[in-house]
């Protein structure tokens, strides 16, 4: 797990809603059971400033860091998705981009992580499509200096025609075989996380576990219902995930307040509640 991303993770799930905020000793700490050195921390920090993300502010605790609102809009419009508190509609129009790709291999492939991550799929080269236009792809495109037309389009064979189009944009064979990875290599971690298991324990195995439903965002522009083939592994996979992210979010939230006020960091909760028994083995 890379310090940047990690970081990208711990403000958008626990520290976006405790005010977008936290001091340098916090983040090392919180980042510690991921197995992410201090340097790192402090040299992805550092990046993140440079890009605009973050902040340097001074905090009651000291030196810290603090979102600013391009970080705050993206990590909102990522935890809708993440958790799927939207609902997936369409209105059987697709958005659809005729651009200008750049000619440098390493801008090219900046681009597609950028377009996929906002819900687009490639037809070719130069046409992307999606089935809901997204509101940063002419700011995207603008800082990015790409030539780009925009179209409104509806497929002239209605619902048949327009899932033909969605296989030629996404590979949902690729696609649903990843979900269903998803749910075998996660099953037997969080398995491991019982009642006695520490805060700690619970918030690493969570943290681990968003992190990799995470990667989805850039891999499944989540399409309606209409378009997706029967028994789409992602709509299990998204019950699973829901299902362990509520139950590790209590224990998880325990750790976390307790890095940010310096308190100690197994507090002896158990996961499932309550106190653990010092006499229990």
């Amino acid at each position: 797990m890379q310090a940047r991303s990690a970081l990208f993770d711990l403000f958008g799930d626990h520290l976006r809603s405790r005010g977008g905020r936290a001091p340098v000793a916090a983040l090392v700490k919180l980042l510690a059971p991921l197995g992410i050195a201090p340097p790192a921390v402090r040299t992805a920090v550092s990046r993140m400033v440079r890009q605009g993300w973050l902040h340097p502010s001074r905090l009651a605790a000291g030196p810290g860091y603090l979102l600013t609102a391009k970080a705050a809009r993206r990590l909102d419009e990522a935890a809708a998705r993440i958790y799927r508190t939207g609902r997936v509609s369409w209105d059987g129009k697709f958005d659809l981009l005729v651009l200008d790709a750049p000619a440098a291999r390493r801008e090219r492939q900046r681009l597609c992580a950028n377009l996929s991550y906002l819900g687009y799929g490639m037809l070719d080269e130069h046409t992307w499509v999606a089935t809901r236009s997204a509101s940063e792809v002419d700011a995207l495109l603008t800082d990015s200096g790409i030539r780009c037309e925009r179209f409104v389009a509806t497929h002239a064979a209605g619902t048949t025609g327009a899932a033909a189009l969605v296989r030629r944009a996404w590979d949902l064979t690729e696609i649903g075989q990843a979900y269903e990875r998803f749910v075998a290599e996660q099953r037997p971690m969080l398995a491991r996380v019982t009642i006695r298991s520490t805060d700690e324990e619970a918030y690493a195995a969570r943290f681990r576990l968003v992190h990799a439903w995470r990667g989805f965002l850039f891999r499944d522009p989540q399409l309606p219902p209409a378009l997706l083939p029967e028994r789409w592994p992602g709509t299990s996979a998204a019950s699973f995930f829901d299902r362990h992210a509520a139950r590790l979010r209590p224990a998880a939230d325990r750790y976390v307040d307790a890095c940010l006020t310096g308190g100690e960091r197994d507090s002896g909760h158990r996961v499932g509640g309550g106190h653990r028994d010092g006499n229990r083995r």
